[in-house]
């Protein structure tokens, strides 16, 4: 192999750069940040004289997109909800992956052929639920409950992670809050990053981790149970003269499990603000979920304290923004949703940059999805999507 085609060792350096990334930033410029494989591939750091994001107007289907999700359900609509209900409703049965029945009703908003993302409202379930078509991890925005399954019970709240394998029999029976619930549909088996250097109890140690306790079950002779199986996105009904979730006891490495979102702890470096990558929470096949939480701000003078400029070489990005005060964006409340497509520049807000240097630390509560392959948006993400959102950085 010729010495042209190899890869340097080291980065090339060419005009006006700084030599450590994210760090003092040469005056009057803007770095931009053009790397592969979503943070862990080759990069390079262009230096713009002005920020990337400060475009004038665009024009095709690379436009960044903005969801309020309050919207898809009566009882949160915020001001400028202009969809009615029965709009909504023709939305959510057009939409793929949509509401399979009232009592659960998840409504699909981005999908490709890895993972569908939707916005569920449940109410207390009469039937049994298996998804014969991928993991399930649900994301509690709002509210709380029990969740039934075939290995057991477990309690759920505010800010839990529950990580339901493929195949699995499952029914929520909520309480009487406002329920909201962020559901992240995978096609392929849902795992946690290698911590390597970091050591096996970084992030969150697995101890940390809950699973379902099996309980005396509801026996409910004399009536018909009934289980609804997703396969295809179609659903099929099998009933039973006896409660399907009859198990006694379990053994193995594969079952449901919890983590709170505020059980994790995140890795932070106090010269140099770290991508979001160092953030993973959950890997699956050409998707990666990752968790931001409250954390310090970067403390040494000239290191950078928001998200640099890039321009998503590899991956969509979309954020949930689930609650508290969100540093790098204006005009984003909780239950709000941001989606970058692969090739757009995005990144902080004009006012961020100087809000940071007013704070010590962050105090947000988000939950990130990053796509290999390009997302789709179905007919209810049309109804809650703020159309100027483009403009925002102006």
């Amino acid at each position: 192999m010729s010495s042209s085609n190899q890869t340097p060792l080291f980065p090339l350096r060419k005009g006006v750069h700084t030599r450590q990334a994210h760090v003092d930033l040469p005056a009057g410029t803007f770095e931009d940040e053009h790397g592969r494989q979503g943070f862990f591939g080759r990069v390079s750091h262009l230096y713009h004289v002005n920020p990337p994001t400060n475009w004038t107007r665009i024009e095709g289907p690379c436009i960044p997109h903005s969801y309020n999700l309050n919207q898809l359900f009566p009882g949160m609509a915020m001001e400028g909800d202009e969809a009615t209900q029965e709009q909504r409703e023709a939305a959510i049965r057009a939409s793929m992956f949509g509401s399979h029945e009232d009592a659960f009703g998840p409504v699909c908003f981005l999908h490709n052929h890895d993972v569908a993302l939707h916005f569920v409202a449940p109410t207390t379930m009469d039937f049994f639920y298996r998804n014969g078509d991928g993991d399930d991890v649900y994301y509690i925005h709002f509210g709380g409950g029990r969740l039934e399954t075939d290995f057991g019970v477990l309690d759920y709240r505010e800010g839990d992670y529950l990580v339901i394998p493929r195949g699995t029999t499952y029914r929520f029976l909520p309480d009487d809050s406002v329920q909201r619930y962020l559901l992240i549909e995978s096609f392929s088996e849902v795992t946690i990053p290698d911590r390597n250097q970091l050591g096996p109890n970084a992030i969150f140690d697995p101890a940390m981790i809950d699973t379902p306790e099996p309980v005396p079950y509801e026996r409910g002779e004399g009536r018909e149970w009934a289980v609804h199986i997703k396969r295809e996105n179609q659903i099929t009904k099998v009933y039973y003269p006896f409660n399907p979730l009859d198990v006694v006891g379990w053994k193995g490495d594969l079952t449901v499990w919890r983590i709170n979102i505020m059980d994790i702890r995140p890795v932070i470096s106090h010269r140099y603000h770290l991508p979001p990558s160092a953030h993973s929470t959950f890997l699956a096949r050409n998707f990666v979920i990752c968790s931001f939480v409250p954390r310090p701000f970067e403390e040494e003078e000239g290191a950078m304290r928001v998200p640099f400029y890039h321009r998503n070489i590899d991956y969509d990005e979309v954020l949930f923004y689930s609650k508290g005060e969100f540093f790098s964006r204006d005009g984003i409340g909780a239950g709000m949703l941001t989606w970058h497509p692969i090739g757009i520049h995005h990144g902080p807000h004009p006012s961020a940059i100087p809000k940071s240097r007013l704070k010590d630390r962050t105090n947000e509560v988000a939950v990130m999805v990053d796509t290999y392959n390009y997302l789709k948006p179905t007919p209810a993400a049309g109804l809650v999507e703020n159309l100027n959102y483009w403009a925002s950085w102006k």
